[in-house]
């Protein structure tokens, strides 16, 4: 399964970026706390370059917690500031001005030695479609300016809101790139809802989502659907067909995975995260 998905806007958005780069202090990256490596894209290091970062693992009320703090180190031992926040409910959001001024803090003491009069920090706001984005600077801006929504792609073009007197924000389309040449990302995105459900089956989803559930977080599985010891060992198949039926949807698969997604995707099998530290460490 290799998903094409780079609709021309997302073309437009990369350039752009590229264009106002010069025009912003520091970067704030956008990530699923679910999928910290999986919802990067990897041409932002490449645009970004050596220009300050901020990695912030957005949704970390519904990742592993415990895999969360995994990444908040992971991050920082590779040089990046990281920070977990849940821009939905406005948690850890004071904290992001906060750091950013701790990270420029060198920058602005030169600027003032050389005489030059205080201007707000500007921040550059990007990430992968359905990160969030939209909702966090609504939160740090403290009003609805960003367009927001439940589907990828929403925000169409680039737009400058202040967050305080001393902090700007640019905030620029969801970008994604071309392909996925690995299968596993493309699936991971799509069974948070990164990518639109038009582009891939719905029971293909649900089989992937009830696999990795049964090896990882098993027991969550188990509670969400009451099954028992004997039924959680079987295929995901099996399970899928199971669900199906206890849920009252006689043979009706599709209605039983389009289920079994969004109930992942809200949280209703409890946190959990698909990308695990340990597959991204070095020589892996």
């Amino acid at each position: 399964m290799t998903i094409q998905w780079f609709p021309g806007h997302m073309a437009k958005a990369r350039r752009e970026v590229a264009e106002k780069l010069k025009l912003v202090d520091i970067v704030l990256e956008i990530v699923d706390a679910r999928l910290p490596m999986s919802s990067r894209n990897p041409m932002l290091d490449q645009l970004i370059q050596q220009k300050p970062r901020l990695v912030l693992l957005n949704k970390a009320d519904l990742a592993d917690p415990i895999q969360t703090d995994n990444w908040q180190k992971y991050f920082e031992n590779k040089g990046y500031a990281c920070l977990k926040i849940n821009a939905n409910q406005g948690k850890g959001i004071k904290a992001i001005s906060t750091k950013s001024k701790e990270m420029l803090a060198e920058k602005i003491e030169r600027q003032k030695a050389r005489g030059m009069r205080p201007r707000p920090i500007r921040a550059m706001c990007i990430g992968i479609p359905n990160v969030g984005k939209s909702t966090l600077l609504n939160r740090l801006a403290n009003k609805n300016m960003a367009k927001t929504g439940n589907m990828p792609g929403v925000t169409k073009g680039q737009q400058w809101l202040k967050s305080s007197k001393d902090f700007e924000l640019l905030d620029t389309p969801g970008i994604l790139w071309p392909k996925f040449e690995d299968e596993q990302i493309g699936k991971k995105l799509a069974l948070t809802g990164a990518i639109k459900d038009t582009l891939l089956n719905m029971d293909d989803l649900a089989l992937f989502g009830l696999d990795f559930f049964k090896e990882h977080y098993p027991s969550q599985l188990q509670d969400r659907y009451q099954l028992s010891d004997e039924e959680i060992l079987l295929s995901a198949v099996d399970i899928l067909l199971l669900i199906t039926k206890k849920r009252g949807f006689k043979d009706d698969y599709e209605r039983g995975s389009q289920m079994i997604v969004q109930e992942i995707r809200d949280g209703r099998l409890g946190r959990y995260t698909l990308d695990l530290v340990s597959d991204f460490q070095e020589g892996k």
